[in-house]
């Protein structure tokens, strides 16, 4: 079996895909006519996004929502990067909210957190 999608589901997809452009440095792969589904190019496993409303409809018993007014789901995204500061400086300046500021860690890896519109919690970090 093969880890083929990462989905976060969001409040608004287009927007989403457009902060993931300028935070990130991410470009879109495909993005639905109806606006309820999403895909960034990221190598061979997919980061997509798709509405809430979609999520209702095949969740019937529900979900719970990502909201920058609570804290973070218990999971994150991550992305690698030789610059950190500079990654985490992109995205709080396309709209993250800082989580925390980078910071080498005892192994060697330099890692920060930030959280996207949603509420996400995306860590920013060098190569292990």
């Amino acid at each position: 079996m093969d880890f083929g999608y990462t989905i976060l589901y969001v409040s608004d997809v287009l927007r989403a895909v457009e902060f993931y452009e300028a935070a990130f440095d991410l470009q879109r792969r495909f993005v639905h006519e109806a606006g309820q589904y999403a895909e960034m190019a990221t190598g061979a496993t997919t980061l997509s996004f798709a509405a809430n409303e979609l999520a209702e409809s095949g969740l019937p018993q529900g979900f719970r929502r990502n909201s920058p007014a609570e804290p973070p789901a218990g999971i994150e995204i991550a992305f690698t990067t030789t610059d950190v500061p500079a990654a985490f400086a992109r995205a709080v300046g396309a709209g993250a909210v800082a989580v925390a500021e980078p910071v080498t860690k005892p192994w060697g890896q330099t890692v920060a957190y930030v959280r996207d519109l949603d509420g996400v919690l995306v860590e920013i970090c060098t190569p292990m």
